[in-house]
């Protein structure tokens, strides 16, 4: 058998919650972000008073070292020699309703979880009105543990309150008072921990977490990343916590990070700044010499992870400026995509977003050029679904393919011509219209075109209003303001035997109308609805919508197989000069 990674360790509640107290173990959040509902921290607290198991815990030495930060506050008394790999949820569950602190739910906004507990039916309950009313119930278990709380006397003013509402006999009185003791009691509830080696590889400590584990969520590396930066730069972890959870709240004054791109997760931005920080996609790399890790001799240092943590220090602060976090998003603006709904790849923002701060920063590029610049590759990265699948590894290519650059005009012209030599005429010719040919109705080749219509500052088909207008997403109201409509009705379809989703609702087969026209032509025969609609405009108005809208000329009376193939060839040229629009100003 090879050298055993783990030993296990006793605990009981008490001792864990000291531990956690006094910085000996971390409770950083590492496979989940935050608590269970109150209805799972219940059901906890009913399992261990009637003694059930309630699983293993699985720790993970520190090994970087001695000399670093503890965990969260600055109070504690201890540098964490421990970190909680799984068992997060249950320890701060218990941590918070025994110490009566509040937890972050995934919102961001702190909340006391209340537990009531009916001492004659040993029963456990989420607080509520009801709860607070009755009284069979201790309203809140918190008050137990307290440090003002004598138990004796809580016993006795809880059997005063019921005594008030019904007869309580002797024997029920006796009762009562032994389950409030042994909840109290449940601070001496025997733990099991599982503590891993510190010289566990994270991948090893991620195997055995999914071992012992089978229905946690699998560990990740920016898991690992983020824990660290609970251990040694706590107040960056925080700060990337407040951006992404102000990113979620629409301010009512002053800055702020909310926009309708993104509402990022806190791995998300540590993943752009990494890119910025150490020209590295692979977080793996990253994890390794934030450890303080020589990846030639393997051995850990101090001041080689201090170097490291302030590198990433510096490219957080540049991630989190909400000047740069708002202009980068003018760039999204620009490239003629309007809001979250039209963005199928977050990976191609994010990655955008470390080119725009590395041209910004390292290639001083001017501002203006710089926009122009960012919008192309985005434009370009989310038609070709660049940064799917494999996306570290393409953008560990694009950042080592930029290491030889020096000057402003290099990194423009570098991705530039990544940009050229990806959109060639073959790609608009052949590979467009080819992924055109789908039902899928988030299909990045179909929000391309929707970003080609902004760009061409485009009206809605049959409309005057301009397609940029009404798919702004700060426009909320019960109907959206403009919707995919049928041109070839599916109905209409169904009648000649075509009834298959995956012919009717052909990406071709859609276009932007205004909603109370896609309700009044309903299931009309092309051949019907659309001279009415046509009669609204002049000649050259209408030439100009079937152009925007890459609608043949006697369309009406097509085959609908033949309908579908010219129109993808059409879109994917209105695709085209929206693009071109980027490139010169003159699509």
């Amino acid at each position: 058998m090879s050298i055993t990674l783990f030993k296990e360790v006793s605990y009981t509640l008490s001792k864990l919650l000291q531990d956690i107290e006094m910085g000996e173990i971390g409770l950083p959040d590492i496979q989940r972000p935050f608590v269970w509902p109150n209805s799972k921290v219940r059901d906890l607290f009913d399992s261990m008073y009637k003694g059930f198991p309630v699983g293993y815990l699985l720790f993970w030495a520190n090994g970087a070292g001695d000399g670093h930060r503890q965990i969260g506050t600055e109070n504690k008394q201890k540098a964490s020699r421990l970190l909680i790999v799984d068992g997060q949820q249950r320890l701060t569950s218990l941590y918070a309703v025994i110490n009566g602190v509040p937890v972050l739910r995934e919102d961001y906004k702190k909340e006391q979880i209340q537990v009531a507990f009916n001492p004659t039916l040993q029963k456990f309950e989420v607080a509520d009105a009801a709860t607070v009313r009755d009284p069979e119930y201790i309203p809140d278990i918190s008050v137990i543990w307290s440090d003002e709380t004598d138990i004796f006397e809580l016993a006795e003013t809880h059997l005063a309150k019921l005594r008030a509402a019904r007869e309580v006999s002797a024997e029920e009185q006796k009762q009562i008072r032994k389950a409030i003791n042994n909840l109290d009691n449940i601070q001496n509830y025997p733990f099991t921990a599982l503590e891993v080696s510190g010289s566990a590889t994270e991948e090893q400590v991620a195997e055995i977490f999914v071992r012992v584990n089978s229905k946690g969520t699998p560990l990740k590396q920016a898991d690992f990343i983020l824990t660290l930066m609970s251990v040694f730069w706590d107040k960056g972890r925080s700060d990337l916590e407040y951006f992404c959870r102000d990113s979620r709240i629409p301010p009512t004054s002053g800055p702020s990070p909310f926009n309708h791109f993104i509402q990022p997760d806190p791995d998300q931005l540590l993943r752009v700044s990494v890119g910025v920080g150490f020209s590295r996609a692979r977080l793996q790399f990253v994890y390794n010499i934030l450890r303080g890790k020589d990846l030639d001799t393997g051995e850990f240092s101090n001041d080689r992870r201090e170097k490291q943590f302030k590198i990433l220090q510096a490219a957080q602060e540049r991630v989190l400026d909400l000047q740069n976090w708002h202009e980068f998003l003018k760039c999204l603006r620009r490239a003629g995509y309007t809001g979250q709904s039209m963005i199928i790849s977050v990976n191609s923002l994010l990655y955008s977003y470390v080119f725009y701060l590395i041209g910004k920063y390292d290639f001083k590029v001017e501002p203006f050029i710089l926009r122009d610049t960012i919008a192309r590759w985005f434009f370009m990265t989310a038609i070709t679904s660049r940064y799917s699948g494999s996306f570290e590894s393409t953008m560990e290519q694009d950042l080592n393919r930029l290491r030889e650059t020096k000057t402003a005009n290099e990194f423009v012209g570098f991705l530039n011509r990544i940009i050229t030599d990806t959109l060639t005429d073959d790609f608009w010719a052949i590979t467009l219209p080819n992924d055109l040919a789908t039902s899928s109705p988030r299909s990045p080749s179909l929000f391309a075109y929707y970003a080609a219509l902004n760009l061409l500052r485009s009206r809605v088909l049959f409309s005057k209003m301009l397609v940029s207008d009404l798919l702004d997403p700060t426009a909320k109201a019960k109907k959206s303001a403009v919707e995919r409509h049928h041109l070839f009705p599916k109905a209409y379809l169904n009648k000649g035997g075509i009834t298959e989703i995956r012919d009717t609702n052909q990406i071709a087969n859609f276009a932007l109308v205004e909603w109370n026209d896609n309700i009044a032509i309903s299931d009309e025969a092309p051949d019907s609805y659309y001279p009415k609609y046509a009669s609204r405009f002049s000649a050259n108005e209408l030439d100009q919508m079937l152009y925007w809208h890459a609608i043949p000329k006697g369309w009406e009376k097509m085959e609908y197989q033949s309908f579908l193939e010219k129109r993808r060839k059409l879109i994917a040229n209105v695709t085209r000069e929206g693009f071109k629009e980027l490139t010169s100003g003159e699509g």
